[in-house]
């Protein structure tokens, strides 16, 4: 794995933190007007100066959601995350390629997420974070290095990373299947994976439509 950091993931680093920390100034102002909030009609609420202001979905939340997180916690796993395993995607897509799959999965992380809750759970929650497009990142660290050795952080033991992505996808599945851990977008996250899945099989050429160069064997 390489040492250095590459100029995407540390672009990506400063500017998750940075949008985290004006999220400390304006507070839930940001989060109105940025984070993911579900299809469908919009609903009113009320500033904290006291203004009211309606809330619904709007385009430019399929990006914006992923630099916005909820709290301290949220942001430090998910920038660990993409800092151990950007690393390693950056260098082997080269930055151009390694941004638009990055965008790339955090795209289908708020589709799969807006489908979701529009066609079956109905919430109208807030939905703010990288974690798409981490586990985009985490799925290709799984494809193209599958016997490197991961551990997770409750079980000290190395794990082979295709398996390891194996099973965080099923967990991501029967958590959001089950309805556990209601405050998290597992489908999100599920989302994310597929993304990923489907743009490196394309770099593969392994669909009708092929890549003017294979990035991938």
């Amino acid at each position: 794995m390489p040492t250095r950091l590459p100029p995407v993931t540390r672009n990506l680093l400063i500017a998750n933190v940075a949008v985290f920390l004006l999220q400390q100034i304006m507070h839930y102002t940001l989060v109105v007007h940025f984070a993911l909030w579900p299809w469908g009609p919009d609903h009113w609420t009320q500033l904290p100066d006291g203004s009211l202001t309606a809330i619904g979905f709007r385009p430019w939340q399929l990006v914006t959601y992923a630099f916005m997180h909820g709290n301290l916690q949220h942001i430090l796993f998910n920038m660990f995350a993409l800092y151990m395993f950007g690393r390693a995607i950056e260098e082997t897509f080269g930055p151009r390629n390694f941004t638009l799959y990055y965008f790339v999965c955090l795209l289908t992380a708020a589709l799969t997420q807006l489908l979701v809750v529009y066609y079956f759970t109905h919430g109208f929650e807030p939905t703010l974070g990288a974690s798409g497009a981490i586990f985009g990142l985490l799925l290709a660290f799984g494809m193209l290095y599958p016997q490197e050795r991961l551990m997770l952080i409750l079980l000290p033991i190395p794990i082979p990373a295709w398996l390891f992505v194996i099973g965080y996808g099923a967990l991501e599945l029967v958590l959001g299947v089950g309805g556990w851990q209601a405050s998290v977008a597992h489908f999100a996250h599920l989302g994310g994976m597929l993304g990923g899945f489907l743009m490196i099989q394309y770099w593969r050429g392994k669909f009708p439509i092929k890549p003017k160069r294979r990035l991938l064997r």
